[in-house]
């Protein structure tokens, strides 16, 4: 397909603005074709405006994106922009419906800034209203470089279960979060075991020294353990298919994996701490390895 823009020069200068050289083509032409799939239409402007490159840049960009994929833009003289014609085919897998919620989600949550989101236009979107869990700064710096170098730290701790925050000595070795708060995954040295902590408890860290643990003894961490999803036995068989739709069962059930170490915030999480609800229509779920689940999980007890 002859590409209609105005013939680009054999070296594209750099418009004002953003800085071109942080960005591929490949990027480029990732940008291209989510705008076609998403909004449907795409101009030069449009990569101008978001890479802060110059015109003849552009056109190169919509005529690589042309040979590789000819069928996915009509160009519309009237309008003097490219289309996306019903049997457009998406080039890259990064223009799934996947990408493009969680872009709507993110602008909505305010997770994201307007300038990086590949979204031309959004519809209004509600979200729930979650609570904000703040930490110090300095204490996750400290804990990203405790994780790197391997290196344990001490920091004070306030837990569940003393009423004044105690001194703790841990060689943190990842990151979680449980779909509420973000946790350190730590070995105490107190305890003599892998626990993780509440990062926004930590109130204060006050020095470093050798780490004495290998995050690779952390079983609970490295094993992965299936959590195999049904609907919830005691609903209707429409109501069962629906599950089925909502998550994406197939054969009656869906397969999620879960570090052995989370398994309770994951049960919590799908509202699965309880072996059964009185409401099959507020549970809709049920776990069918529910017993090798558990045999996993012997007097958890979750962040203290």
């Amino acid at each position: 397909m002859k590409q209609p823009d105005a013939k680009p020069s054999v070296k594209a200068e750099q418009a004002p603005g953003r800085s071109s050289g942080r960005w591929s083509q490949d990027r480029r032409l990732e940008f291209i074709d989510f705008r076609l799939r998403w909004d449907g239409r795409l101009n030069r402007s449009d990569l101008m405006e978001f890479f802060g490159i110059s015109v003849p840049q552009a056109s190169l960009d919509i005529a690589k994106y042309t040979s590789l994929a000819p069928g996915n833009l009509v160009y519309d003289r009237s309008s003097r922009v490219y289309t996306a014609p019903p049997e457009f085919q998406p080039l890259y897998p990064s223009s799934d419906a996947g990408r493009f919620l969680n872009e709507l989600l993110e602008n909505s949550a305010g997770l994201q800034a307007e300038e990086s989101s590949f979204l031309a236009w959004a519809p209004p979107v509600a979200t729930l209203p979650t609570p904000s869990r703040n930490f110090r700064t300095d204490v996750l710096l400290a804990l990203l470089r405790a994780i790197r170098e391997g290196t344990a730290i001490r920091v004070q701790y306030q837990s569940m279960t003393r009423p004044q925050p105690t001194l703790r000595a841990i060689t943190p070795h990842a990151l979680a979060h449980d779909g509420f708060r973000w946790h350190a995954r730590a070995f105490c040295h107190t305890r003599k075991e892998f626990r993780d902590f509440v990062i926004a408890r930590m109130l204060e860290v006050s020095g470093t020294g050798p780490g004495l643990a290998d995050p690779a003894e952390d079983a609970e961490w490295h094993t992965i353990v299936p959590l195999v999803l049904v609907p919830h036995p005691r609903l209707s068989e429409s109501h069962k298919r629906a599950i089925e739709l909502d998550f994406g069962m197939e054969n009656g059930q869906v397969e999620f994996h879960c570090r052995q170490a989370f398994l309770f915030y994951a049960l919590r999480h799908l509202r699965l701490e309880l072996a059964e609800s009185s409401k099959p229509e507020a549970q809709q779920i049920a776990l069918r390895n529910r017993a090798e689940v558990e045999a996993l999980m012997p007097g958890f007890v979750p962040s203290t």
